[in-house]
Formats: structure tokens, C-alpha cells, sequence
């Protein structure tokens, strides 16, 4: 069927009309090919006469590969209200014809046809006028969009989700005090919580006030603190005396302290006595163990003789003045030994030469030892000149222990230091003065002195 041929109030666009019936189009294709509509009908027809080619640009079209594809519907460009009415010669069928285009009566501005009119006054006329269901209020058409979702009336539910529902005018004070879902700053720690959980929070509050367990009548102390207050401030809690270290058992409320101290003045300074005694004698036990810790045993001493010129004139002026080195041990579990030094000499060698000697201390394993000491000795002193330009040159002594001599016996704990025996056993004549100068014995004003103990291996296994 060709095109619609009907009269219209205007004539419809070319761009709306079929090129091949001149009509407006009915049931509208379009060619994919080339993008040119037509009315289904007229196309079929024309394609039927056996020309493959487009009526509007004389195209080729392959009968087998055109694609019909249904254009968009027209129906609101060829609406009702452009067509004209048949019956428009008869004056009285106009004035009440469905398809007339009347203006809106309540003055909006828009104009539509007479059919469309009843929907429009009821539903979509700014200036209809509209009865709120709620509040019962008339409003026009437009005024009543703006009212709705405001109207004070109007049934709602409660905005925290407690479930309530209530007139939109009580939402503002259920909100404020009604609803359990509220939120409300804690008056102690000032953070929020939701109303019906903010009694469980005063259990754990650290601001909420609470009461001394003392009793000592201070107001309003927060929890948090209460710890400190009992510890610190509250006259009532019970403390221990500040000599509780040196023995005082005593407890007291804090206010009572001072008498405590005033009434106790000799029984505590006999305390502190006892203390004192006990603790010089524990950090004597602690300096002894920081010493057998810091010994060598492995039978090897070298012993740094630094400051080497001070010495030297300090023993000049001071007759038989001694040095002595770190004690060492011959092995593990071994012999105590200690090496002495008369940097002006001692004996035969005073003023002119060097001695050296080495005597045997009291140790933590004498009593699994065998004596007397019977190991040989080595002394040396060390030539501290560069290898690479010379080679070193020390000067060593050995010397077997004389079973017989008393210096090697098993060494009793309360040797007096006037005893021969504590002066060693050694040379007197270990280095001259002037052999000393004519090496490197003495580098950066120190002198280095080795002591070093055989012990066979089965000993020390």
C-alpha cells in the first residue's frame, strides 16, 4: 500500500515523503546500502519491475543482497493534529472535533487537541489545581511539585532506621530526643555513640567519674587516672617504707609515713648499714668474676707496658717500684700466673737494666691441679720494627721451674705480700737500658712483654 494520503494542516517535509509515490511515508525502510527511505510497499513494487537500481541515485542494487531495515517510526511526526479533518466545512463538528487544537484553558501557554485535553488538566497543567493528600492544601500544578516531600503531614519513617514512622513535623524532635537509633556525644569523653548503646559505654568510659577504692574522699576522679591517683596522690592508700630494700617490713597510709620515718630513725640507718656491707661485699664478687672473664687461657700473655717513659722516671724515683701485668691462666682449668716488671731493675740489674719475673697466684682450680708448677717459661720482649724493612729481633729467655723452689708450690690464699715468694721467679738482668735503644723496643712510647707457658697437649686435652 503507498502512502498515507491524507490532507494536512501543513505539508509534511520532503525528507518525510516516499520518492517513488510522492506521499507521506507508510511503514518506512530504509536502503542499508545508501541510507535512502521509501515506503515498504512502493519499494517492493519497484524492484518487482526487474531495476536493480536505487530510484534516488541510480545505484546498483543486487536484488539478493539488498537489506531492508525498518526506519524509525514516524508516528510522531504524522500526528493526528497535523492532519485536517474531513469534516472541517461543517462549523459544528469543529468546535467538538477530538483532533482540534485548542489552548490549555487554564492559561499555561500550551495548546494540544481536544482529546489530549482531560489528561493534560489532570495530570501534567502547571496551573491545575491539586488538593495535598496529606495536609489537605490546594496547590497548582507546579507549586504542588515543589510541596511534595516537604508537606509537614505527610507520613515518614524515621531517618535513622529505628523503624518509627510519624507526621514529617515530628521528625526533627523524634530525631533530637525520641529515637533509640540517635547519635549522642558521651558527656564524660565527648566521642559519639548511638543512644541505646551509650549506657554500655559508661561501664568503659576512661572519663566516666568514679570513686577512690581508699575512700580518701577526692571527687570525681576520671577512670583513667584512678590508677595513678591511688599511686600517687591519695593520702589514704597503704605504701610500703622507702627502706623497704634495706629490710623495713613497715605499711602505712601514706599520711602516716612521716612519723613511721621519724620514729624509726636508728633501726633504719642500722638497716642501711647492713646494706652498704652487703652490697660492697657483692660488687667485690662482681669485680673477681669480671676479672676470671677477662683473663687469657691459653698459656699466652701480652702485656702493653703504654706511657712507657713515665714509668721509666716513676720507677727511678720510687726505689724497687713494680709493675704488674693482667693475671692469665696456662689452660682452661689451668694455672694462675701473673709477670711483674722493675723498668730500672730490681737487684743486680737496679738502675741499668730491665727485670722481669713471674710468679704463680692462688686460682679457682688449684686444688685439681698438680704441684708443684713444673711447666718452662718463656720471656720475651717484643721488637715492634716493620717486617718489611727489617726483620724483628726479640729478645727471649726460657727457664724450667726448680721443683724445689717455693715460688712454684701450691700458692696459699692468704700469702703475705712481705713473703720472698710474692716477688716471683725470673731475671733481673732481662735487658740493659741502652739494648732497649738500639731497636724498636719501645714504638710510640710502649713496650710490649710476652709471657708464654709449655703445657702438653694431654694437659690440656
Amino acid at each position: 500500500m503507498p502512502g498515507f494520503d491524507y490532507k494536512f494542516l501543513e505539508k509534511p517535509k520532503r525528507r518525510f515523503q516516499c520518492p517513488l509515490c510522492s506521499k507521506a511515508m507508510r511503514d518506512p525502510v530504509q536502503v542499508s546500502t545508501c541510507g535512502h527511505r521509501f515506503c515498504d510497499t512502493c519499494l517492493q513494487e519497484f524492484l518487482s519491475e526487474g531495476v536493480f537500481k536505487c530510484p534516488e541515485d541510480q545505484l546498483p542494487l543486487d536484488y539478493a543482497k539488498v537489506r531492508l531495515k525498518p526506519s524509525y517510526p514516524l508516528s510522531h511526526i504524522i500526528h493526528p493534529h497535523f492532519l485536517m479533518c474531513s469534516f472541517l466545512q461543517n462549523h459544528g463538528h469543529f468546535s467538538t472535533c477530538a483532533f482540534n487544537v485548542i489552548p490549555c484553558p487554564n492559561r499555561c501557554s500550551i495548546k494540544l487537541t481536544r482529546r489530549d485535553l482531560p489528561d493534560h488538566l489532570q495530570h501534567d497543567c502547571p496551573k491545575r489545581k491539586v488538593k495535598c493528600e496529606f495536609c489537605g492544601s490546594e496547590f497548582t500544578g507546579e507549586a504542588y511539585e515543589n510541596h511534595q516531600g516537604i508537606c509537614p503531614q505527610e507520613s515518614v519513617y524515621c531517618e535513622n532506621k529505628c523503624g518509627a514512622r510519624m507526621m514529617r513535623r515530628l521528625l526533627s524532635q523524634h530525631s533530637l530526643a525520641e529515637c533509640p537509633k540517635r547519635t549522642q556525644p558521651c558527656k564524660y569523653c565527648g566521642k559519639e555513640f548511638v543512644f541505646d548503646t551509650i549506657q554500655n559505654h559508661q561501664y568503659h568510659c576512661p572519663r566516666f567519674p568514679v570513686a577512690c577504692p581508699n575512700q580518701c574522699g577526692t571527687p570525681n576522679i576520671a577512670r583513667e587516672d584512678l590508677a595513678n591517683h591511688v599511686k600517687e596522690n591519695c593520702g589514704s592508700a597503704l605504701i610500703l617504707c622507702p627502706f623497704k630494700d634495706a629490710g623495713c617490713k613497715h605499711r602505712c597510709p601514706k599520711l602516716a609515713i612521716g612519723r613511721h620515718l621519724e620514729d624509726t630513725t636508728k633501726s633504719h640507718l642500722t638497716m642501711m648499714c647492713s646494706l652498704v656491707g652487703r652490697q660492697r661485699q657483692e660488687i667485690l664478687e662482681l669485680r673477681r668474676e669480671m676479672e676470671e672473664l677477662s683473663v687469657s687461657n691459653d698459656g699466652v700473655l701480652i702485656w702493653k707496658l703504654s706511657d712507657y717513659s713515665r714509668k721509666l722516671q716513676e720507677a727511678k724515683l720510687r726505689n724497687n717500684h713494680e709493675f704488674f701485668s693482667p693475671p692469665f691462666y696456662t689452660h682452661r682449668y689451668g694455672y694462675k700466673l701473673q709477670v711483674s716488671a722493675f723498668l730500672n731493675g730490681n737487684g743486680s740489674g737496679e738502675g741499668s737494666h730491665l727485670s722481669i719475673y713471674i710468679r704463680v697466684l692462688p686460682g679457682e682450680y688449684d686444688n685439681l691441679l698438680e704441684w708443684p708448677f713444673s711447666y718452662k717459661v718463656t720471656f720475651s720482649i717484643m721488637d715492634q720494627s716493620d717486617p718489611s724493612l727489617s726483620k724483628p729481633q726479640h729478645i727471649t729467655e726460657t727457664f724450667n721451674p726448680d721443683p724445689n723452689w717455693k715460688n712454684f708450690q701450691k700458692p696459699c690464699s692468704t700469702r703475705n705480700s712481705l713473703d720472698e715468694s710474692t716477688l716471683g721467679f725470673g731475671y733481673p738482668k732481662f735487658i740493659s737500658h741502652e739494648e732497649i735503644k738500639k731497636r724498636n723496643y719501645v714504638r710510640d712510647n710502649s713496650l710490649f712483654l710476652k709471657a708464654s707457658i709449655e703445657i702438653p697437649q694431654k694437659i690440656m686435652a
